[in-house]
């Protein structure tokens, strides 16, 4: 490290970058003292020693709080990836205290929960029993900005037309094929296969605004000249399934989640003839090579390396 650099570090106070992390979510120097049980005086000191420190305003000081400089917008994603390596390496040490080797953060979004993640993690899980999995359920764009951010490890998603996301490198993982779900003796229930334009007459129940399939369908919807009737949203497939059962429109599913939730209702569904139907989930991390160990053997687990082609 050059002396200059040496220099910055020792200028930067965690502290200092914690409380400026709380003033930036909450917009205000007052509430964030109050969340970090500290004076807001103190709290604006330590803000105005961050600034010399940087030598850049970092906040825009206003009668209703503040807003961030092009500076602090710089700093707030430094200072959020500098934080949340702290709170692993914390994490991952006190595992090593308490006989754990290790431990991986992962987010994944419901479709690969639901599907395919218990039972792969199930058996990491017996073959790895001193490693520990934190997993956590988001939504697709939500698993990306996690990695990217550094507060996941790993993510599990689909990762739309983008095979490598912005700042990421990916994997493929598992496929799953969208399917209409619509309750028996539904007058759609008679097709074999059907394109989506022809489910828009119908009422629909949809996850969540910003999943895979919620901004799928839209799109479709957009493309086709048509608006979706999207009048019931529920965060969860089983929720779905009931609210198709119960007569308040259809959905669509991915197959093997609908397989596993046949039990929830009198449902059956239809092959959805579409290329977008067809889906691919995907492993994301920042960089797979600077992993760590624990990492390293879960993603080996999920994606095992490809075997060479007979020559």
């Amino acid at each position: 490290m050059k002396s200059s650099e040496r220099s910055f570090a020792r200028r930067i106070d965690l502290t200092s970058l914690q409380l400026f992390v709380a003033v930036c979510e909450l917009g205000s120097i007052g509430r964030a003292a109050e969340r970090e049980f500290i004076a807001a005086s103190a709290v604006s000191k330590r803000l105005s020693d961050l600034e010399t420190a940087v030598d850049t305003a970092l906040l825009y000081r206003h009668s209703r709080g503040v807003t961030l400089t092009p500076a602090g917008e710089s700093l707030l994603h430094h200072a959020r990836t500098v934080l949340f390596g702290l709170e692993r390496m914390q994490g991952e040490l006190s595992e090593y205290a308490d006989g754990v080797r290790g431990h991986v953060r992962m987010h994944a979004n419901i479709s690969a929960i639901v599907q395919f993640l218990p039972e792969d993690l199930g058996a990491f899980a017996r073959a790895h029993s001193q490693v520990k999995i934190d997993l956590q359920e988001h939504l697709s764009p939500d698993v990306l900005q996690a990695v990217r951010e550094g507060a996941a490890d790993l993510g599990l998603c689909h990762t739309g037309a983008a095979a490598e996301p912005e700042g990421l490198q990916s994997r493929p993982y598992r496929s799953d094929r969208l399917v209409l779900v619509v309750p028996q003796g539904h007058v759609l229930s008679r097709h074999a296969a059907i394109k989506f334009e022809a489910i828009l007459d119908c009422d629909i129940v949809g996850l969540q605004a910003n999943s895979s399939i919620s901004l799928a369908m839209h799109q479709a919807a957009a493309q086709a000249g048509r608006p979706l009737r999207q009048r019931i949203q529920v965060t969860g497939l089983d929720a779905m399934c009931r609210m198709i059962d119960n007569g308040l429109g259809v959905g669509l599913l991915p197959d093997r989640a609908f397989a596993l939730m046949r039990g929830v209702g009198r449902l059956q569904s239809v092959a959805l003839d579409e290329p977008w139907g067809q889906r691919e989930l995907r492993l994301v991390a920042r960089d797979f090579d600077t992993l760590p160990v624990t990492a390293r053997l879960l993603v080996e687990h999920l994606v095992p390396p490809a075997l060479p082609e007979p020559s």
